[in-house]
């Protein structure tokens, strides 16, 4: 089946088409033609993921997929959130954003932390939606340099290395998005 994942973010493109492996054939928003940003003007990640779909979905006619993903802190409520892309400014500077969240966080002592995950999946103009999150801790400094974002400072429970220190063999197997596009992929498969 042929799926276009609707992002520019090449991270993300080189890890879901680890996780897809050969079954679909994935192709970008650029292999589509669309070159535009496209607006994530809602206040959960839910509302965000769905809106994206719904755009390409609207406008290319291509069956498609989506996913929006926050860091919830809990001593920040739930902050960056929706925002955490952009947490510092329109820049979408990671070193930027995780530089803020550490000095948001500098007098907490409770760093947990979540990643949350939602993917929209559209289908011949049917909408499903797929969650995924992991559960973690924010550190004081950052530590390793695979992944990206905040991965760098988020060390997911039950491990003592950050995201961006494990492989990405293995956060392929207990990340957010991970989690998510199981989830998806399950569901493809049994559709």
């Amino acid at each position: 089946m042929k799926l276009c994942f609707a992002t520019n973010n090449l991270h993300k493109l080189k890890e879901i088409q680890a996780l897809l492996g050969n079954q679909f054939e994935l192709v970008t928003l650029s292999d589509i033609g669309c070159d535009a940003d496209i607006p994530e003007p809602f206040e959960t990640i839910a509302e965000n993921s769905a809106a994206k779909a719904r755009y390409v979905w609207e406008n290319y006619g291509v069956n498609c997929f989506a996913d929006d993903t926050g860091l919830e802190v809990n001593a920040l409520n739930g902050e960056p959130g929706v925002y955490s892309a952009r947490y510092a400014g329109p820049q979408r500077n990671s070193d930027d954003n995780i530089a803020l969240l550490l000095e948001k966080l500098v007098n907490e002592d409770n760093r947990a932390a979540r990643f949350l995950t939602v993917i929209t999946l559209v289908i011949d103009g049917v909408y499903q939606q797929f969650e995924g999150t992991v559960a973690g801790e924010i550190i004081n400094e950052k530590r390793g340099s695979n992944g990206f974002g905040y991965d760098p400072v988020f060390v997911p429970d039950g491990y003592s290395r950050t995201f961006a220190e494990i492989t990405l063999e293995e956060k392929s197997q207990l990340s957010h998005r991970a989690r998510a596009f199981a989830r998806l992929v399950d569901f493809l498969r049994h559709s």
